[in-house]
């Protein structure tokens, strides 16, 4: 899962990091041709690059100012504000036709779905509350969001975010008309938040069909009836209390019996079996092999003719408790290796929010506005994608397309 990285916190963000090679010019032009097509102003179009070559370009912090400075004449700092935040162009279909445009060049394996956490200092910027870091073991202040990353093994990139807004932001007359946010904008659970960021992108932009990763930490059991009754291919991270039937007739005497997940894992220690997924399990396990294992279940009171078959899938590392983590799936016919990978796709968005995002300035925001939020992680999203597929154009041998 994407969380707060200690750096960010601990060391501050006043230490600069390395930039990312800015995009040759052939890559970014094309990209920006396709991605900026919704925008209806030629203006528009020209600060949105002029954004775009700031992220990439800038050392440190990528505010609104300092992108204003690095530019020079080229735009004022009010006026790249004004695009920014008060501006009224749509970064939904910027960000439709940046998925497509990924889709093409890498092509996307899964859709990777996934919380982000990003500290702030105060209590002005849109959303931001007290909340649980996982990685750092501390509530800090921070905004979250839940970004979609079109994913493979080769690379991954943000190409739907949606900002999960605290109900203390949306019953707060004062806050929620200072950073703008619109009217039909409504309280829900950061899972609501994740589940309709999935809908949004895998369903209603029209894209070719792929499976949806959602980690969470721990699925609650709205997402768990959608695994089981809706029609998209899902992969779930699951709590070890999550209560299961066993349907799987290795489970010799175990059919129909209601455990736990962490239970029937158990259970299944002598299923497990070494299976390479591209990542080591755990990150940072050098070359170690992940042990895996499948059993099927179903949800308890959802074994009826709607409901689909479901896999449980547990992982671990040779030496470690096990299981490691639990994964439940629609996918339940898939081979064993097939569900690894997916899971595995999980280390590809934690690297490259890392090594790109990071340094394209995505948590970078400093404003209030909800607008300008999205507005600005969204030509993030579409910096990180110009660095990624720069950087693949570059390693490509001669000859090769």
């Amino acid at each position: 899962m994407i969380d707060v990285h200690p750096h960010d916190v601990r060391a501050g963000r006043g230490r600069a990091a390395p930039p990312v090679p800015a995009a040759p010019g052939t890559v970014l032009a094309e990209l920006t041709s396709h991605v900026f097509a919704s925008l209806p102003r030629s203006d528009q179009r020209r600060k949105g690059t002029q954004y775009l070559h700031g992220l990439l370009t800038i050392q440190g912090r990528k505010s609104i100012r300092n992108i204003a400075h690095l530019l020079g004449d080229e735009v004022s700092e009010q006026n790249l504000h004004h695009f920014i935040s008060d501006s009224t162009w749509d970064w939904m279909p910027i960000r439709r036709a940046l998925a497509d445009a990924v889709e093409t060049a890498l092509p996307t394996r899964a859709w990777v779905v996934t919380p982000m956490t990003i500290p702030k200092a105060g209590r002005n910027s849109v959303g931001v509350g007290r909340h649980y870091s996982p990685a750092l073991g501390q509530t800090l202040n921070a905004q979250r969001a839940v970004g979609v990353w079109a994913a493979s093994e080769a690379a991954s990139v943000p190409v739907n975010w949606r900002l999960h807004l605290p109900s203390s932001w949306l019953m707060d007359t004062l806050r929620r008309s200072q950073a703008a946010i619109p009217e039909g904008v409504s309280a829900e659970s950061l899972a609501e938040c994740a589940a309709e960021a999935c809908r949004e992108t895998a369903t209603g932009w029209g894209l070719r069909t792929r499976p949806t990763v959602l980690d969470l930490g721990e699925a609650p059991e709205p997402l768990l009836r959608e695994a089981a009754l809706g029609p998209a291919p899902l992969l779930v991270r699951v709590g070890p209390d999550t209560p299961l039937a066993v349907t799987d007739l290795a489970m010799t005497g175990r059919e129909q019996t209601t455990l736990t997940a962490h239970r029937i894992m158990g259970l299944a220690r002598t299923l497990r079996r070494p299976v390479r997924g591209g990542f080591p399990f755990p990150p940072g396990a050098g070359e170690d092999v992940p042990l895996a294992a499948a059993v099927r279940v179903a949800l308890p009171r959802l074994t009826g003719p709607g409901a689909r078959p479901l896999v449980l899938l547990g992982m671990g590392a040779y030496g470690t408790r096990w299981p490691g983590e639990l994964w439940l799936s629609n996918l339940a016919t898939a081979p064993l290796e097939h569900l690894v990978r997916l899971r595995q796709l999980t280390h590809r968005v934690t690297q490259d929010s890392a090594v790109v995002a990071d340094r394209v300035g995505l948590r970078d925001f400093t404003g209030r506005s909800f607008n300008g939020w999205h507005r600005h992680v969204t030509l993030a999203s579409v910096a990180h994608a110009a660095a990624v597929l720069a950087d693949r154009t570059r390693r490509l041998p001669r000859g090769a397309g």
